[in-house]
């Protein structure tokens, strides 16, 4: 029998500072369990369909947006564990992408999200919390936007 998979804790990350604490605790997470961390960044299509090379130049500069946000959130933490997250770029609908991907992989371990700190707790959390959550092939972390580092410590 081959060696197990690695937890592999999904991410779905955008520019929300939410998005950042549930990357930042799935790192912990990883790292205190010997897992991976995989970040999806869902961008919407683009209208420039005839302008293919402009199309093509916004999906990068997002993609490298989108890069330089793991490495500020989450740079030190994997660093030092030596984890190097594995980060997709795909573009539709969020919802259906999160479920197409997970619906493909058995290495996922956990869907991480972040919940804002007030009000909707967000288009994802809604949608994977909601009807359809017995559904999914793993469990679903609800990462509370409000909570601070040491209790995140001590919780992951």
């Amino acid at each position: 029998m081959g060696e197990p998979a690695k937890r592999t804790y999904l991410v779905v990350i955008d520019d929300s500072a939410e998005a950042r604490t549930a990357l930042r605790f799935a790192a912990r997470r990883a790292v205190k369990t010997g897992g991976a961390i995989e970040i999806l960044a869902v961008m919407e299509a683009q209208d420039f369909v005839q302008w293919g090379g402009v199309q093509a130049a916004i999906e990068e500069e997002q993609r490298l947006r989108i890069e330089a946000s793991v490495a500020a959130s989450v740079g030190e933490i994997v660093d030092a564990a030596g984890i190097k997250p594995i980060i997709s770029v795909r573009t539709g609908d969020p919802v259906q992408e999160v479920r197409a991907l997970i619906g493909t992989r058995d290495d996922i371990h956990a869907l991480v999200l972040g919940a804002a700190p007030a009000g909707s707790p967000g288009v994802l959390v809604a949608d994977f919390t909601g009807n359809d959550a017995g559904k999914l092939p793993c469990p679903v972390m609800i990462i509370p936007g409000s909570i601070d580092e040491e209790r995140m410590e001590l919780l992951s």
